[in-house]
Parts: structure tokens; C-alpha cells; sequence
């Protein structure tokens, strides 16, 4: 689980559980550290904290990554994701990746290709979305979403096929664009998502 800088707060604590793997990205870690977990790892250039708080960190931490701000070439939630990519986990999960900053949001949900590409399933969490990526089939359950929603993002995405939509669409295609495929709704407790070629984001939120 990795936390980052962005928007955070209590509704983001029962998503741990025992035995995950805790990453802070700068202030992500402030966040783990003053909730009264040890995070496995702290990195980033800790700009975004206090330098009491930063000390606080690096006593709190089983390591602790210190990153020039200048010279760094990624973003702290970046590096924080490489690092866990290459732990080849079951599962990535980000938290505080989205928030006023527009291009972290965007930049933050485009690291989705990344665990596409390394075979990782990560998903991208805020209080009221679940973001995941997929190129091929997508097994969902229904966790109290209001919506659920299919952006494309490649050019094109073909070969669309949904099974427990209360729209359904089958070898559909959406192009980068369209809103054809906004607030859909799940009508049974599992559902899926099968793409024939391209990458599709699937997005579940409520209000």
C-alpha cells in the first residue's frame, strides 16, 4: 500500500490490513507515521513536511529514502511505486495519489500502465473512487459505488464487453473523447470487463 501526498484522510484507514506493506511518498509517510504505523519504507525529497516532522519519519521507518528535490527525475509517488513494482506483490494499492493538483491526479493515474505492463494489479483509491486499469478481462464485485464508468486510455479501445451492467455492451468500441460509457450502474454482485485490445480505465465513485 502505497500513500502519497495528495488528499488523505480517516476513511483511508480501514483499507489497511494486517500484513501490508506500507510505503510513504513525503507527506504520505507524515500521514502512516502520525496515525501510529511504522511504514516499511519512507521516501521522497519531504518538501511537503516539516523538518521535525521529517526527523519524526525517519526515526518511525524501517527505511528511509531521502531524494534531492532538484535533481530527482520522477515524482516522489513515482519512486514509491517502482520500488513496490519490483517487489512483484499480488497487489498495489494507492492512497492520497489524487487531490488540487491536477497533474499529480493525471500523472498518479497513468502509473496505472506501469503495474499493466509489469503484470501487477494496482488499484487507485481516494473516498469516493476505485480506479483500475485493464487490456483484457476485469472481475468486479459490487462495493457500494454508485457508478461505475469506462474511459479509454489509449486512442481506441475495442472488443468492449460488458456482463452485470445495467447497461450492457458487447464488442463495443470507445474512443478517447466519448463519453458513451459514463455512470454506468453494477446490477449484480459480480461483474465484468473484457477488452479485446487497447487499455481501459474502470472507474467505480459516488458522491
Amino acid at each position: 500500500m502505497i500513500f502519497g501526498g495528495g488528499a488523505l484522510g480517516e476513511w483511508a484507514i480501514p483499507h489497511i490490513g494486517e500484513g501490508d506493506v506500507l510505503v510513504g511518498a513525503d507527506q504520505g509517510a507524515w500521514f502512516l507515521v502520525s496515525h501510529g504505523y511504522r511504514p516499511h519504507l519512507a521516501m521522497g525529497d519531504f518538501d511537503s513536511v516539516t523538518a521535525e516532522q521529517k526527523k519524526h519519519i525517519q526515526q518511525m521507518a524501517g527505511e528511509f529514502r531521502d531524494c534531492d528535490p532538484i535533481m530527482k527525475d520522477y515524482t516522489d509517488s513515482e519512486l514509491a511505486y517502482m520500488w513496490a513494482l519490483q517487489q512483484r506483490p499480488a497487489e498495489i494499492v494507492l492512497l492520497g495519489m489524487t487531490g488540487t493538483r491536477l497533474d499529480h491526479t493525471l500523472a498518479n493515474v497513468q502509473l496505472l500502465r506501469q503495474g499493466l505492463a509489469a503484470g501487477v494489479r494496482t488499484v487507485l483509491r481516494n473516498e469516493h473512487n476505485r480506479i483500475e486499469l485493464t487490456n483484457g478481462r476485469l472481475e468486479l464485485t459490487d462495493e457500494g459505488f454508485s457508478y461505475i464508468s469506462l474511459l479509454p486510455l489509449t486512442i481506441e479501445v475495442q472488443g468492449i464487453t460488458l456482463e452485470g451492467f445495467q447497461y450492457p455492451l458487447r464488442d463495443a468500441v470507445l474512443t478517447m473523447g466519448q463519453s458513451l460509457a459514463v455512470s454506468n450502474k453494477l446490477v449484480a454482485p459480480a461483474a465484468a470487463v473484457t477488452v479485446r485490445s487497447g487499455e481501459l480505465l474502470v472507474i467505480q465513485s459516488r458522491d
